[in-house]
């Protein structure tokens, strides 16, 4: 691995080799259009507006994340929220965690271009542990540091069906780390997607960016979709104007075949590859004065996931799912490299035991292998590592007062390799006093288990200058415990009046062994020279707190053609050690997150095929991080000469020249500001 510096960000256009791909993507999305849609039904029509469907339509959107089975939004008994792919399109987003955004009560801050900080109801950062995140039923959550790494975490966004944001702890069905929130990115069937779609685009920020996607007919009740996309995203600025070395960009493929044989049985199959480079600026501490030295490095990734699922209906009220994915990610760059691999297993069965009941139960099978070589300021001990999650769930639905009252009790019971046996239980009480009018409440326990860095990680962070030098390391201990939630929510969800919805969810939250770091025994090593002493920072359970909030959720339309959607979070969380403690280190996660977020979209149809989109958001100010409250801009102006042909141009961060979000809490990087930005774009569907 070389290390090189850059005297300033890259404003240059896609490289040879990326040039080359656009006209090949191009090449491939023709070429499937007259091969494999030869046989395929005629092209997607445009995607629904959602300016025209009524909110009744709008209660009715089917979610499964909150119960592991369809139902519809107004009778989830959770704080779900659904990012549809209407929203996705007229908001302007180019990312998923741009697109998180939309939600109430997750917090998203982007630490640099390619680098992003994601949670819900708290402890935010760019390792954020308690918030699971799922895409078509395939954990992206990262078991070497927790967290995900959402620079990686992408598809072609014109083939996300929605995305389900559940607020709140969901381990009773989805297992450990779902102790905040879950995410469930849900891509589109093969079926919805035929005909081709070509989008490419560019401008100041999104410096060029370029997707093809092809679906087609294979066979009676056989669909396959094929996709390719890439994009240059240029870095932001440093506090003084400097420019930044957080370049990004990334090549990713991938395809989807679903096949409905029939009424009885459902089979999908699909997988995705990818590779990319990442720039960053470092800063890592040296062993002579001035005890650090900052620097750009370029980390390679690459990686790709294979996932096979089959679905039996016997009934209405009984069917059974079968899932087993194999997921794969490398990254090298100067602080660690890594190689990861998981497999996962997942079976799930419903069925009526008795009358006014609906039991789902399931079993799973996860292992995890990781590879990890040694870098600048990380190395695991032992360096390669491997474990095993066993989990189980049961959850019975009663109806107590057929179309008035329901109870959901159920748990989740899981063995890992870190701390054994977990149970995490769940009551769900439902009360619909009339139609379109739903009040619910939960009690939930969930935990997050620890990961491979809170166990086996030695992360040195900085440099004290004594004689002989000190270095300041955090160290993992396998005998630190999982971390428990119990949590308390109540919501009200409610079609008001024929235009207008809301959604209002509150929530208390009481936590137990949080993990600090400890000051140990300090201790000298002589390898790398000179000699020098370490004062390790060992993980512990010595933390306590607790959180509240309210989220809030509107949906007008004051109009027919003309949309408002307004959400606001308030966020609560006090933290303190445990008698004993030594260290206050990990209290900072109280101030990651703001107490006020708030947010104002307004979408308009406009004559003769022109769109208007404005959204306005605030943030409050993180104290811990030393970042200021700030207020931005986007708006969309698109416009459909003919069908299925859109031309958009897209502002982001108006208000400003530039502005920092976050910080990155653990990893010693440099605070980057994002830069205002336009860029256009043009989609075409055939």
């Amino acid at each position: 691995m070389s290390f090189h510096r850059r005297a300033g960000k890259r404003r240059a256009a896609l490289p040879a080799g990326w040039l080359r791909l656009i006209p090949a993507l191009t090449l491939v999305g023709c070429c499937c259009g007259t091969g494999l849609a030869a046989g395929s039904d005629a092209a997607s029509p445009p995607a629904t507006d959602l300016t025209e469907l009524t909110l009744q339509e709008l209660m009715n959107i089917e979610v499964t994340s909150a119960a592991k089975t369809p139902q519809s939004l107004q009778d989830a008994t959770a704080a779900v929220f659904v990012i549809s792919r209407e929203d996705i399109r007229r908001s302007g987003v180019t990312s998923i965690p741009e697109a998180l955004r939309l939600a109430p009560g997750i917090q998203v801050a982007r630490i640099s271009s390619n680098a992003w900080a994601v949670s819900a109801r708290g402890f935010n950062g760019r390792f954020a542990n308690k918030l699971l995140v799922l895409m078509d039923g395939r954990t992206l959550y990262n078991h070497l540091f927790s967290g995900v790494f959402w620079d990686i975490q992408d598809t072609l966004l014109e083939d996300v069906e929605r995305i389900e944001v559940i607020r709140g702890p969901g381990a009773a069905l989805w297992g450990a780390n779902a102790v905040n929130g879950v995410i469930n990115i849900i891509t589109r069937e093969a079926g919805a997607t035929q005909g081709t779609l070509l989008t490419a685009g560019g401008g100041t920020e999104e410096r060029a960016f370029v997707g093809v996607r092809q679906g087609g007919k294979l066979g009676a009740g056989t669909f396959l979709r094929l996709y390719g996309k890439a994009f240059e995203r240029d870095g932001g600025r440093d506090a003084s104007g400097r420019e930044g070395a957080d370049d990004w960009r990334m090549q990713r493929a991938g395809f989807r075949l679903d096949r409905q044989a029939d009424a009885v049985d459902a089979f999908t199959v699909q997988g995705d590859i990818y590779r990319g480079r990442i720039g960053e600026t470092f800063v890592v501490p040296t062993l002579s004065p001035p005890f650090s030295r900052q620097f750009d490095e370029d980390t390679d990734v690459s990686g790709g996931n294979l996932l096979s699922r089959w679905c039996r209906t016997f009934s209405e009220t009984s069917d059974l799912a079968l899932q087993v994915y194999f997921d794969r990610a490398l990254n090298h760059d100067a602080i660690t490299g890594q190689a990861r691999n998981t497999w996962d297993l997942d079976f799930q069965h419903r069925f009526a035991p008795a009358s006014r009941h609906s039991l789902l139960w399931g079993l799973g099978y996860r292992y995890y292998e990781d590879d990890t070589r040694p870098g600048l300021t990380v190395a695991f001990d032992p360096e390669d590592d491997s474990k095993e999650l066993l989990r189980a769930f049961v959850q019975d639905d009663v109806e107590l007062i057929p179309g008035r009252l329901r109870l959901t009790v159920g748990s989740q019971f899981e063995h890992n390799d870190h701390t054994g046996f977990e149970i995490q239980p769940t009551l769900r009480l439902r009360w619909t006093p009339r139609p379109n009018h739903t009040l619910w409440g939960a009690i939930s326990r969930a935990v997050h288990t620890p990961s491979r860095a809170e166990d086996d990680i030695r992360l040195d962070q900085a440099t004290l200058p004594t004689t002989p030098p000190t270095v300041v390391a955090l160290v993992g201990d396998r005998d630190v415990e999982a971390e428990e939630l119990l949590a308390f929510e109540l919501g009200y969800r409610s079609q008001l009046t024929p235009r207008l919805a809301l959604d209002v969810a509150t929530f208390y939250n009481r936590y137990r062994h949080l993990v600090t770091a400890e000051p140990g025994a300090p201790f000298l090593e002589t390898e790398p020279a000179p000699l020098h002493a370490v004062l390790p920072l060992v993980g512990d359970n010595r933390m306590h707190g607790k959180s509240y909030g309210a989220e809030l959720a509107a949906d007008w339309h004051p109009l027919s053609r003309w949309r408002l959607q307004a959400v606001y979070s308030y966020l609560q969380l006090l933290l303190d050690v445990d008698t004993g403690s030594k260290s206050d280190l990990f209290k900072e996660l109280a101030r990651t997150a703001p107490h006020h977020q708030a947010s104002l979209r307004s979408s308009l149809d406009l004559p003769r095929g022109v769109e208007l989109d404005l959204w306005l958001r605030y943030v409050d100010n993180l104290p811990a991080p030393d970042i200021g409250s700030y207020l931005t801009l986007d708006a969309r102006l698109a416009w459909t000469p003919r069908r299925n042909l859109e031309l958009a141009l897209v502002g982001q961060n108006l208000l400003d020249d530039r502005h920092p979000e976050f910080a990155s809490e653990k990893l010693d990087a440099a605070v980057m500001e994002i830069e205002r930005g336009v860029y256009g774009k043009i989609t075409w569907q055939f």
